[in-house]
C-alpha cells in the first residue's frame, strides 16, 4: 500500500476525517489522470498554454499526495508558460506521466475505486 504516493499531508488535512480522504482519494482519480493526458497531448505539439495550464492545475494535488515529481511537473509547466521552445522536457514528462499512472493505479486499488 501507498508505495507511489503518501497519505500522511492528506490525512493531516483532512483532521483523519476518513471520508474525506477517500473524497480526496476520488478527486484525485477524477482529474489527475485527466490533467496528464492534456500534458500527454499538448508538449508534443508544442502547445505551450494547454501545457502551463494542465500543469499548474495538476501542482497541489500532486504535492498534497506527494508522488516525488513536484520539481519535474514544475520543469514541464515553466516550459510551457515561459514558451521554452528551444528546451526538451520530453524526460520530464515521461517521469510525471509514470508517476501519476502508478499513482492512479495503486489508489484505485487501495480505496477500491
Amino acid at each position: 500500500m501507498a508505495k507511489h504516493y503518501k497519505l500522511d499531508r492528506v490525512r493531516e488535512m483532512a483532521d483523519n476525517d476518513e471520508d474525506f480522504v477517500m473524497a480526496l482519494a476520488a478527486a484525485f482519480i477524477e482529474e489527475v489522470p485527466e490533467d496528464a493526458e492534456r500534458l500527454r497531448k499538448a508538449v508534443p505539439e508544442g502547445d505551450f498554454y494547454e501545457t502551463y495550464q494542465a500543469a499548474h492545475k495538476m501542482k497541489p494535488t500532486v504535492d498534497l499526495f506527494e508522488l516525488g515529481i513536484l520539481d519535474k511537473l514544475i520543469e514541464v509547466q515553466d516550459w510551457g508558460k515561459f514558451e521554452k521552445s528551444d528546451e526538451n522536457v520530453d524526460a520530464q514528462l515521461q517521469i510525471v506521466l509514470t508517476a501519476v499512472e502508478n499513482a492512479t493505479n495503486e489508489i484505485k486499488a487501495d480505496f477500491g475505486l
